[in-house]
């Protein structure tokens, strides 16, 4: 098996500690490792460091290979801008097959979290199974709640008792509040994790027939890797996701169940971490008086609360977060106001 960890993204939502410099995927926000390197730990012994590969960006590349020094540095993949997810992992699998053959790869996000990592080595050891057979694996998580942000998997026809194994009837991408519920309360769907597991020439094979345009132009790169800068740009830019998973006739779930989360923001991270006796997460040097159910979050400096409760303060070198618990999804509105107004040296 070949992993390849997608750790291009900018986690907007973690702002102000996730930069553009250093992305959540690169921050410690539990203890002293990285999302990105516990990413490849719990890959271990499944997956070992020569068999793991990285698709990023060309400004983080060094901070990676720093995180990663056992992970050969010929398989961290500098995408030379981002062109969302089909490209990534297209362009990326052309690479591993070229180098590896035709292994079965799993694909995954670099800042997920995974609570137990034997649990997610034993449902990767089964989808690797199932994909050597030629189908596609998506592995899902049984919703927790009417989530508005995550992919859904209906549960179709049972191909295995024994593991779980489901035909995937339709795969539904973010839906509205009202959809999310219908889904979640009929018990037929399972949020999908974003973790695919699938031949690598069955991968392409499906690329060529869903996005043909996208298809052709990796073919180019591979043809002109010397032209790849120019070429890479105008590269189709769609999700796998929508330009593929969705469209598969065949594609089959298997259940994740191994605390997985995808810290997709600061109230997802205050689920995680150890809360006092009036329910508030810290981390760094914070005092909290007459307070209660607050997330906060000292990098730099001393956080200090007195009467308040349900925020989110996050305090950085040179910035501020005080949002409420219930709105911090919403902080990406912050990132956006400030690049509005040119105060870039904040992102």
């Amino acid at each position: 098996m070949q992993a390849l960890i997608l750790a291009g993204g900018s986690g907007t939502r973690f702002w102000p500690l996730s930069r553009r410099s250093k992305p959540k995927q690169l921050l410690a926000l539990e203890d002293g490792e990285t999302l990105l390197q516990k990413t490849v730990a719990r890959l271990a012994p499944l997956v070992p460091p020569e068999s793991i590969w990285v698709c990023t960006t060309r400004s983080i590349a060094s901070q990676v290979a720093e995180q990663l020094p056992a992970v050969p540095a010929a398989q961290i993949l500098c995408e030379p801008e981002g062109r969302d997810t089909s490209a990534a992992i297209g362009w990326a699998v052309t690479r591993i097959v070229a180098a590896a053959g035709d292994d079965v790869v799993v694909t995954l996000p670099a800042d997920h979290r995974m609570a137990e990592g034997e649990a997610f080595r034993a449902a990767l050891v089964q989808a690797g199974r199932v994909a050597a057979e030629g189908s596609v694996v998506a592995l899902g998580v049984e919703p927790r709640w009417p989530e508005c942000g995550y992919g859904y998997l209906e549960l179709g026809e049972q191909l295995d008792a024994a593991t779980g194994l489901r035909r995937v009837e339709r795969f539904t991408e973010k839906p509205d509040a009202e959809t999310a519920r219908e889904f979640v309360d009929s018990g037929r769907y399972r949020w999908n994790a974003g973790i695919f597991v699938f031949l690598g020439s069955v991968l392409l094979r499906e690329l060529a027939r869903w996005q043909p345009a996208l298809a052709a132009g990796l073919e180019e790169i591979e043809r002109r890797p010397e032209a790849i800068d120019e070429l890479y740009g105008r590269l189709p830019k769609i999700s796998i996701d929508f330009g593929v998973m969705e469209k598969l006739e065949e594609l089959v779930t298997l259940p994740l169940d191994c605390g997985w989360s995808d810290l997709g923001g600061w109230q997802a991270l205050a689920e995680i971490l150890p809360a006092d006796e009036s329910g508030n997460t810290t981390r760094g040097s914070v005092v909290t008086l007459d307070s209660a159910g607050n997330l906060l979050y000292a990098e730099h400096g001393t956080v200090a609360v007195m009467g308040v409760t349900d925020l989110v303060v996050v305090r950085t070198e040179d910035a501020v977060l005080v949002v409420p618990r219930s709105r911090a999804q919403e902080v990406r509105r912050i990132t956006d106001e400030l690049e509005r107004s040119g105060r870039g040296e904040l992102l």
